[in-house]
C-alpha cells in the first residue's frame, strides 16, 4: 500500500500529466537529420570551418525557436578533406548510418561529382558550392541545388573583366579538375567579344611541388595575362615560379585560390597585382549582416554565405512540405525561394509565415535563391579584387 507521501506524489503527477504529455511527445519526436560535408582539411581547408559554423548558426536559430513543426534539427558533420575518395566514404556514413535527408556544403567540383550519385540514388538532397558545369549536367533527377554560379557564368564574367583590363592574349595554367575543360571553352568563346584571344592551356597535376616546365611553356606563348585556374596550394607555387621567371604581366585566379592565407605565405612582391574574382554575397542583406556577427568578421566568404542559405533552404522546404525526406526538400525548395511570396531573409521568420499558411520567397546572405530546373543559380553579382601589399583591395562589384 502506498504511504501518504507517495499518494500525494501520485496525485500531483496525475494532475500534471495532461500538461506534461505533449512535452513528452515532443521530446520523443524523431529529430530532422541533416548532414554537412564541408572541407575542414585539404585545399578547401581555409573555408570549411566557417562554412560549417554558418550552417550550425541556422540550425541553432531554428532549434531555439522551437524547431520545424516541433521537431529539432540534428546536424551530422563530416570532413570531405577536399578529396573525392574521402568524401565518398563520409557521404556513405551520412546517408547509411546517420540517415540524413540532405547533405550540405560540398566544396570542389571533383568532390561534388563523386558524391552526387550516392545522393540521387538514395534520394538524398545535395546542396553544393561547386561550380563545374558538368555537375548539374549529371542525371541527378532534381536532387542537386547549386548556390555557386556555374562555370559558364563565372568565366563569362571573368572574360568581361579581362576585357576591361585590356587583356588581349590569355594563357591558362589549370589544375586537372572537372571545370578545366569547360573554363577553357567558355574563355575561348568569350574573349573575342572584348578584342582578346585564348592562346592555349596547360593542364597540371595539382599535387606536384614544382611547375617550372609548365610556367616556361606559358611564357613561350608570350601572353599578356595568365589565368591560374587552380587551388591555393598549387597557385602558391605557380606565383612563386612566375616571380622567379621574371613575369611582370597580368595574373588572375579565382578568389578561393588567392586568399589571405596565400598572401600571408608569400612576399608581397610575389603577389602584387594579381586579380581575383568571386560571386559576391548580398552585402546589404540583413542575413549577411547577421552572418558577419555570427562569424566575427566583416567579410564572410561567399561559401559561408551560401552554406548559411543551404541550411535555411532545407529547413524552410521541410516546413513547407510537412515532411523531412530528400523528396520533400526536392519538391519544395523552389516553392519557398522563388515566386510571388513574401520576401524573407531569416529562417525563423520564414517558418512563422509558413506556419500561418503564407507563401514566402527566401533570399539570404548569398543573395536571391532562384534556380533553374537543373538546379543552377540563375545569376548573382561578382566581386573583383587585386592584391596590393599582401592585402586584397576591392576593384569593383558588378
Amino acid at each position: 500500500m502506498p504511504n501518504r507521501l507517495t499518494r500525494r506524489a501520485l496525485a500531483a503527477g496525475l494532475a500534471l500529466s495532461p500538461l506534461l504529455a505533449p512535452a513528452v511527445v515532443r521530446a520523443q519526436a524523431e529529430p530532422i537529420r541533416l548532414g554537412t560535408l564541408t572541407p575542414l582539411t585539404g585545399a578547401g581547408g581555409p573555408y570549411g570551418p566557417a562554412m560549417r559554423k554558418a550552417l550550425e548558426g541556422v540550425v541553432e536559430a531554428v532549434n531555439s525557436a522551437g524547431g520545424v513543426a516541433g521537431r529539432r534539427i540534428q546536424l551530422y558533420g563530416e570532413d570531405s578533406q577536399t578529396n573525392p575518395d574521402a568524401a565518398v566514404r563520409a557521404a556513405r556514413k551520412l546517408i547509411d548510418v546517420d540517415r540524413v535527408s540532405a547533405i550540405m556544403g560540398t566544396w570542389a567540383s571533383a568532390v561534388t561529382t563523386a558524391v552526387a550519385p550516392l545522393c540521387w540514388e538514395s534520394r538524398t538532397m545535395l546542396f553544393t558550392v561547386s561550380g563545374a558545369d558538368s555537375i548539374t549536367q549529371l542525371p541527378h533527377r532534381g536532387y542537386i541545388i547549386r548556390t555557386q554560379p556555374n562555370s559558364t557564368l563565372q568565366i563569362s564574367k571573368l572574360a568581361e573583366f579581362l576585357g576591361a583590363q585590356g587583356a588581349k592574349r590569355i594563357f591558362i595554367l589549370a589544375a586537372q579538375t572537372p571545370f578545366a575543360l569547360t573554363n577553357r571553352q567558355v574563355l575561348e568563346r568569350e574573349m573575342p567579344k572584348y578584342g582578346g584571344q585564348l592562346l592555349d592551356q596547360v593542364i597540371y597535376d595539382k599535387d606536384k611541388t614544382v611547375f617550372r616546365s609548365e610556367v616556361d611553356q606559358a611564357l613561350r606563348a608570350r601572353p599578356d595575362f595568365i589565368f591560374l585556374n587552380g587551388y591555393t596550394p598549387d597557385v602558391t607555387i605557380l606565383l612563386r615560379e612566375l616571380y622567379r621567371a621574371g613575369w611582370t604581366g597580368g595574373k588572375v585566379a579565382p578568389a578561393y585560390a588567392i586568399n589571405q592565407r596565400l598572401l600571408d605565405s608569400l612576399p608581397a612582391e610575389v603577389t602584387n597585382g594579381a586579380f581575383t574574382w568571386a560571386p559576391s554575397p548580398d552585402l546589404e542583406s540583413p542575413a549577411f549582416k547577421r552572418l558577419q556577427t555570427l562569424l566575427g568578421t566583416q567579410d564572410p566568404d561567399p561559401y559561408s554565405c551560401q552554406t548559411n542559405d543551404h541550411a535555411s533552404l532545407a529547413a524552410l522546404a521541410i516546413a513547407k512540405a510537412g515532411a523531412w525526406t530528400g523528396d520533400a526538400i526536392r519538391e519544395n525548395v523552389r516553392k519557398i525561394s522563388q515566386g510571388d511570396g513574401e520576401r524573407v531573409t531569416e529562417v525563423t521568420e520564414g517558418l512563422k509565415l509558413l506556419a500561418a499558411g503564407r507563401e514566402i520567397n527566401y533570399a539570404g546572405a548569398s543573395g536571391a535563391c532562384d534556380f533553374t530546373d537543373t538546379g543552377d543559380i540563375l545569376t548573382c553579382p561578382f566581386r573583383y579584387e587585386q592584391a596590393e601589399g599582401a592585402k586584397l583591395k576591392t576593384v569593383r562589384v558588378s
